[in-house]
């Protein structure tokens, strides 16, 4: 495995971010010159925190699919939107820059959100081609186009079933101003690229209605979508398996644990389906 660290700014003279790359190495024993999906994981944490429950234990998991992984560790409160979504444009950037490089499959480069971290990969995926990113970061949309998104329980309303601390922490005082904007239900256009997502039932901070209402907008623009609801389960599980559980067994959650497994098979079927 190649590890590497990249800092990745906002823009000109703005906060960094950190992104942790794991990447397959090339080998003449493995497959010579194999191009791999990338996976490129946001952690959750409410917009104050990044969660190491949900960063490098799933890039793991994401590196036995096949796929490269990175995590990236974007700015937080104080710093408000768009700072983490101008990092997470900038990181797909440069990857897709690299993807020769990196022996990156620059059509299967996807990414994975948890909660607030949710939110930002739906973000890139209905915001990708906007002229507020192009103006800020002086690059054409191709570049940050992200092929698929992977959503895990995540934060999409500003709504009545929004999460309280991700709006204030994210917007502050342009909350009631930016609402509708980040409602991401309400931005859903036929260029958002395939969904993969889920969510419990049980979920107490973040309303399964997040992804019911985005699932129900990717329906109404037809985009490829697979959803899944888990009957229990709490919030913030990360990959719900013991590589992500804590002392108390939080995290722990083996009736999701299945999610990787269906991810990977729709990872792999990426490009493959109308």
């Amino acid at each position: 495995m190649n590890y590497q660290i990249h800092e990745i700014p906002a823009g000109a003279g703005g906060p960094t971010a950190k992104l942790s790359l794991y990447l397959w190495d090339n080998s003449e024993e493995l497959d010579d010159g194999l191009l791999r999906p990338m996976v490129v994981i946001c952690p959750g944490g409410g917009y104050a925190m990044t969660s190491d429950r949900e960063g490098e234990a799933i890039a793991l998991k994401c590196m036995t699919m096949g796929a490269h992984a990175a995590v990236l560790r974007y700015s937080v409160a104080p710093a408000r939107f768009p700072t983490a979504l101008l990092q997470l444009a900038n990181a797909v950037s440069l990857i897709r820059r690299h993807a020769a490089e990196w022996y990156v499959d620059p059509q299967r480069i996807v990414v994975q959100g948890s909660s607030a971290g949710g939110h930002l990969a739906a973000c890139l995926g209905v915001f990708w081609k906007a002229d507020f990113l192009t103006q800020a970061l002086g690059t054409p949309p191709e570049l940050r186009r992200p092929n698929g998104l992977m959503l895990s329980y995540p934060v999409i309303t500003m709504g009545q079933f929004g999460h309280r601390g991700s709006a204030e922490n994210l917007l502050a005082e342009r909350e009631e101003e930016l609402r509708d904007f980040l409602s991401l239900e309400k931005q859903v256009n036929d260029d958002v690229p395939p969904v993969f997502l889920w969510h419990t039932f049980t979920d107490e901070s973040v309303p399964v209605e997040n992804s019911l209402l985005f699932v129900q907008a990717l329906r109404a623009h037809r985009i490829s979508t697979e959803f899944h609801l888990y009957p229990v389960g709490r919030h913030g599980i990360g990959t719900a398996g013991p590589l992500t559980a804590g002392r108390d067994n939080r995290g722990l959650q083996i009736e999701c644990a299945s999610w990787m497994d269906l991810a990977e098979t729709w990872l792999h079927g990426l490009g493959k389906r109308p």
